[in-house]
């Protein structure tokens, strides 16, 4: 009897998506623990606000690295390996940067722990679409990228909130833990590849693959659309921190930790986005997604702290629902190489990432949360205009 892919009727469905889903929490809480660190960073180390900022945007930069290379090593030697070194690479670097108080070593270690990082996002889309079958796999997709959110805001808050009480160090001891208890989770609960077919061509027919992807339209309006949310949604909760820690609000780091508490708007999105794109269509779900971001920016440029909270929750949700379906469109394109198809938005994606962490420091050293929220909230409505325009013109 012929194997099939897996539905939301199976029991295997259910451990794919469980196993994923911790090994994406512990990656994205990895990944942006450090955020809610930059200011105790300029104090700790003596450093720029900028170069606070090099401690996440070298890891993405490491990350972009490991997607390309292990995009590539994924079409060949399969999925699961590459989730379960990820998740063993990533979390070693947490035990070693508390021992030394040296900054240079810390971003060191955390341009390489971003490289470790790559392994899950470049196999973990690819082997949903191998082994989920179209009709759920929106659903596995979904539920993946909730827990990006999820880990994301755990990440965040826990490491503020340690910080406060305890130190950033002990924060990351924590995470190393978290580490080793996904590992241990996936290794027994996330079944072996069935039908991952090996690629045997030579990667000069992989670079092939990716310019062949690169000149497709549809998908390079995906990985632009990646570009400007993530730049936008970063560059907000980078500098939320600086903006919350001054007068008037004069907020300590514990309690700055908790707006990132609005990522949970994100958990549901992701989900929800997923069944309503089921309803109504991937792409009017994606645009009133990105609608709902950019009002929620603008919410925050309110002086009352509640309706912050209140903007940073609506952004949530909106750009969580308009990335996962980003996502899935991605996957839905492509019909071979969809390693290094995915490998590619994700490059794009968290292009997005070094930029709002990194390449603002100039707007909001001259013109403050103000100037920089009105930016970041017009840039994805700009490029939808634009895209509309071309799309009208041919």
């Amino acid at each position: 009897m012929a194997q099939r892919e897996y539905s939301m009727r199976d029991f295997y469905f259910w451990r794919i998506t469980l196993s994923l889903t911790l090994a994406s929490f512990f990656v994205f809480a990895g990944m942006y623990a450090v955020q809610p660190l930059f200011p105790v960073f300029v104090e700790e180390f003596d450093i720029s606000v900028s170069a606070s900022g090099l401690s996440l945007s070298l890891t993405i930069i490491g990350l972009i690295v490991g997607l390309i290379v292990l995009g590539f090593w994924s079409d060949r030697s399969g999925r699961t390996i590459f989730i379960k070194l990820s998740l063993a690479g990533a979390t070693i670097p947490f035990l070693i940067i508390p021992l030394f108080d040296s900054f240079m070593l810390l971003l060191v270690l955390r341009f390489f722990q971003g490289i470790a990082l790559a392994g899950l996002p470049a196999a973990a889309l690819a082997y949903l679409s191998e082994e989920i079958d179209k009709r759920s796999v929106h659903a596995a997709i979904a539920f993946y990228i909730s827990s990006n959110a999820l880990g994301g805001m755990v990440g965040r808050v826990m490491t503020g909130y340690m910080t406060d009480h305890f130190s950033w160090e002990i924060a990351f001891y924590i995470l190393a833990g978290v580490g080793f208890l996904s590992l241990a989770a996936v290794i027994f609960m996330l079944p072996a590849s069935r039908f991952f077919k090996p690629s045997t061509l030579p990667f000069s027919s992989d670079m092939k693959a990716f310019a062949y992807h690169l000149k497709n339209p549809a998908l390079l309006l995906f990985f632009g659309l990646g570009i400007v949310l993530q730049t936008s949604f970063t560059g907000m909760w980078t500098y939320l921190p600086f903006y919350l820690e001054a007068p008037p609000f004069s907020l300590p780091l514990e309690v700055i930790s908790y707006t990132f508490f609005a990522y949970g708007l994100g958990v549901v999105g992701s989900p929800l986005a997923g069944w309503l794109a089921g309803r109504f269509g991937l792409h009017p779900v994606r645009m009133s997604g990105i609608f709902v971001m950019v009002t929620g920016m603008f919410v925050t440029l309110a002086p009352a702290l509640w309706m912050i909270v209140v903007g940073l929750c609506i952004t949530c949700l909106g750009f969580f629902t308009a990335h996962s379906l980003t996502a899935s469109s991605v996957s839905e394109e492509v019909t071979e190489h969809k390693g290094s198809a995915s490998s590619l938005y994700l490059v794009s994606y968290y292009v997005g990432v070094a930029l709002g962490s990194s390449a603002l420091a100039p707007l909001w050293n001259s013109t403050g949360w103000v100037g920089l929220m009105i930016l970041l909230a017009c840039i994805p409505a700009v490029y939808v205009v634009i895209i509309r325009v071309i799309r009208v013109k041919h």
